[in-house]
């Protein structure tokens, strides 16, 4: 029986179809937390970055075989396929193009994103769309390890090797203008690659309440306690990953008055994190100087769920 039974349904697959996916800065809080039923998984927060993009273009087609352009991007291609297989067509071919600006390896998210727009691609071909929780689930399947971008700007605790929410926060994270910047632009991080930490009795009873930190930050929409969580949450990601220059970091946050900092916990990104109503042109203008001084590289300025009109740029 051929997969595409009449006319109209081969066309509908020879349109172009988009999907499009955040990047991130990293993580707010990484560690082990518990489920509802008192077992631990590795989660995380993600701080989304909307300006960070990854589109894919997928034209599906009979032929059987699926390729991506670029080439390199094979999570991209796991992931479309896998996409193809859950809404039942697994036989489909086609061509998947990836185009992101997202700078790669050094914990933005790009695999990520491209993972999650190519599901959103394959679904929008075939006139679907799936629910953020199941993009998440094969973006796990398609990279081992994934992030909670899928949710876009809901604030949740997400377990990242099993694509599962451990807990909705109920709403977004406070505003604040984040900083972000690199110690060595040029040094990538393969995930991967990297041996999962092994935490402490001590440090997953921390854990817990980071998470707690994090939760009455959102509903309170405290940004204060949330920069507080961050920096708790980045000086044990240190004890694991250590990351040259972190105590500078945490000294121009000191002089300068940011809320906290916080970190890609598998890459190389520091973010320092500013109250939204008082960070205007010259104060910016003044750390980021201190960081060039000091040979940070990549610095960028993200709004994060800052009100259009707010002048801090």
């Amino acid at each position: 029986m051929p997969l595409v039974a009449n006319d109209s349904e081969r066309t509908m697959l020879a349109k172009p179809a988009r999907g499009c996916a955040f990047g991130h800065h990293g993580e707010l809080v990484q560690g082990v937390f518990e489920d509802d039923r008192g077992r631990l998984h590795r989660g995380l927060v993600t701080l989304p970055i909307d300006r960070l993009r990854s589109t894919a273009w997928i034209v599906l087609d009979e032929s059987g075989k699926l390729g991506v352009e670029p080439p390199s991007r094979e999570k991209a291609l796991r992931a479309a396929q896998l996409a193809l297989a859950h809404l039942g067509y697994p036989s489909l071919g086609g061509r998947l193009k990836i185009e992101s600006d997202i700078p790669m390896g050094h914990g933005y998210g790009s695999s990520t994103a491209d993972v999650v727009a190519s599901t959103r691609a394959v679904a929008a071909a075939l006139g679907a769309r799936f629910l953020p929780s199941t993009s998440s689930r094969l973006a796990v399947a398609a990279e081992v390890a994934s992030d909670a971008i899928a949710f876009e700007t809901e604030a949740l605790l997400f377990a990242q090797r099993e694509g599962v929410v451990l807990e909705h926060f109920g709403g977004s994270l406070p505003p604040f203008v984040l900083v972000g910047f690199k110690g060595d632009a040029t040094a990538g991080v393969d995930t991967l690659e990297l041996v999962p930490a092994r935490y402490s009795g001590e440090e997953i009873q921390l854990f817990r309440v980071l998470r707690g930190m994090v939760a009455r930050s959102v509903r309170y929409q405290d940004v204060r306690l949330l920069g507080q969580a961050a920096t708790m949450s980045a000086r044990i990601s240190q004890r694991h990953l250590p990351k040259p220059y972190f105590d500078v970091v945490l000294d121009i946050a000191a002089r300068h008055h940011a809320y906290g900092i916080q970190v890609a916990h598998s890459g190389t990104l520091f973010g320092l994190m500013l109250d939204a109503q008082s960070a205007r042109r010259e104060s910016i203008h003044t750390i980021i100087s201190a960081l060039e001084n000091r040979g940070f590289q990549d610095i960028g300025i993200f709004p994060i769920n800052v009100e259009e009109g707010t002048h801090v740029l």
